[in-house]
Parts: structure tokens; C-alpha cells; sequence
């Protein structure tokens, strides 16, 4: 199988954490990637000091990776949070105290993709409620993303691993990019296609490949299951990213695989030897 022709980009929230953040970045260009993306990296911090972006900047930067994806403010990740946006009090407060910080760093890295992450449900609030704060947010974080070029990604985790997520399914999450852009009309509300979480989820890969594509602004691979490097698995990375490029997906294939029992550098065999 081949996959020269794909954009791999790695994401130093999964990969590499055996190092400190700010390592992360020349770890992944020595391992020949020149993209990166985070989950957002100050999880009690919607809002880090100045000092601390500015460290992270120029790790990135003299690392000579580019980072090609943001979260926005999601709560404890990894953990059980699953999103701060439609989580009202102090979560919600969080995400939007967050939103200019997220963007402004995203626009000084010529980043072009922010993913705001739902959220889980909550005990003894009104699903209605949450999905209005949700959207009002989202409208937000839209507008925000536009100011500096970038898009709004919108990702479908999966339910066994999400259980109080209610973004688990592919038509759900197209349903929401889609309430966002008739909301702004900005139409920069896009899909962010993790094929792990939607195996996950039992989803016909092809078929939501054939569907959304066109909405499409990310794509994250993970193997299924496990969530291993490609090739620890069942999936067929070579037939769905084939179809991906077929479908006319041009963009960047995130990396948000664990490593397993092993450094990170020593995961990427399957690209070596592809």
C-alpha cells in the first residue's frame, strides 16, 4: 500500500507525550513530519499567560513545524471531559474566554483549522438548553475562526468511549456544521472526519466518505480497534484514503494514534514501509 501522496501531520496530544510539550515539536520534525496538531495544551487554562503561548510559538517554530490544528478550550483531555461549549456555568464561560486566545495563536501560526469539541450532557439540564448554548457558542467560535482565515471543524467522537456525547455519528455532526452556517453565513463550519471514532461507531467509512467528503476540513486516522498505529487493526487505510482523495479531499491526514508499549518515533513503521 502507498500513501506518498497523502499530508500526514502528527498530534502532539497523543504522540510524544512521553516528552514535555514544549520537546514535542523537534521530536516530530526528527521524525520527518513538517505539520502538527494539538488538543488544546493547558487543560485548567482557557487563558495561559502570555509567556507560556509565546513558549510553545517558538518551539513550533524552531522546530520548522507548522501547525495545521487547533482544539479550542475542551476541558480535561485526555479525560472524561469531552468539550466545554455546551456545558453551561463555568465550562461554557471557559470556552468563550478561550475562543480570541485559541484564534489569535492560531493566526500567528498560520493555523487554518479550530476544533471545538460539543461536549458531554449534564445531569438535570434540559438537552434543549444545552444544544441553544451550544450553537450560540458555535456561532462565536465561527466568527472568531473567520476573522483570522481559519475554519470551524465539528467532530463526531463515538458513543462507547463518549457515552454523554451527543455528537456520535456522522449526520449528526454535518447536522450541526450545518445549523452553524445558516446561523453566520460564513460557511467556514466544516467536518472533522475521525475515521477511528466513526468505526467506532459502526459507520459505513465509505459511505461517509462518499456523503461528506465535500464538507469535509480534516481528517484524523486511528486504527480500530485499539486506537494503534495504522496496521494494528482491521481498518484499510490505502482503500479509505484512496476514496478520500477520489472524493476530492486535498487536506492534511492528523495522526491521533497511541503508540502503544513504545516511543513514539518507533510507531511510524507503517508509513516507512508503505
Amino acid at each position: 500500500m502507498g500513501f506518498t501522496d497523502t499530508r500526514f501531520n502528527v498530534n502532539l496530544s497523543i504522540l510524544f507525550t512521553e516528552l514535555p510539550l514544549l520537546e514535542r515539536p523537534a521530536a516530530a520534525a526528527a521524525a520527518g513530519f513538517t505539520a502538527v496538531e494539538l488538543w488544546w495544551p493547558w487543560v485548567d487554562a482557557p487563558v495561559p499567560a502570555q509567556s507560556e503561548l509565546d513558549a510553545l510559538r517558538d518551539a513550533l517554530n524552531d522546530a520548522g513545524t507548522q501547525l495545521v490544528g487547533l482544539n479550542f478550550y475542551a476541558g480535561r483531555l485526555p479525560g472524561p471531559d469531552r468539550g466545554a461549549l455546551s456545558v453551561p456555568g463555568e465550562e461554557s464561560e471557559k470556552f468563550r474566554a478561550n475562543i480570541d486566545v485559541a484564534a489569535e495563536f492560531a493566526r500567528t501560526m498560520g493555523c487554518k483549522a479550530l476544533n471545538a469539541l460539543y461536549g458531554n450532557r449534564v445531569e438535570g439540564v434540559d438537552p434543549q438548553v444545552q444544544d441553544t448554548l451550544a450553537l450560540e457558542n458555535l456561532v462565536l467560535a465561527a466568527r472568531a475562526a473567520d476573522r483570522v482565515g481559519a475554519t470551524l471543524l465539528i467532530e463526531a467522537l463515538n458513543q462507547p468511549e463518549s457515552p454523554l456525547c451527543p455528537i456520535v455519528s456522522a449526520p449528526k455532526a454535518i447536522e450541526v456544521v450545518d445549523k452553524v452556517n445558516a446561523a453566520t453565513g460564513l460557511g467556514n463550519a466544516k467536518f472533522l472526519m475521525d475515521l477511528y471514532h466513526l468505526a467506532m461507531n459502526g459507520e459505513d467509512l465509505g459511505e461517509v466518505i462518499e456523503k461528506y467528503t465535500e464538507k469535509t476540513g480534516h481528517v484524523q486516522i486511528a486504527d480500530n480497534p485499539g486506537r494503534g498505529a495504522p496496521g494494528t487493526g482491521e481498518l484499510d487505510f490505502a482503500d479509505l484514503l484512496g476514496r478520500l482523495k477520489k472524493a476530492g479531499y486535498d487536506g492534511w491526514v492528523g495522526l491521533e494514534y497511541k503508540p502503544g508499549d513504545r516511543p513514539s518515533h518507533e510507531s511510524f513503521g507503517w508509513l516507512r514501509g508503505a
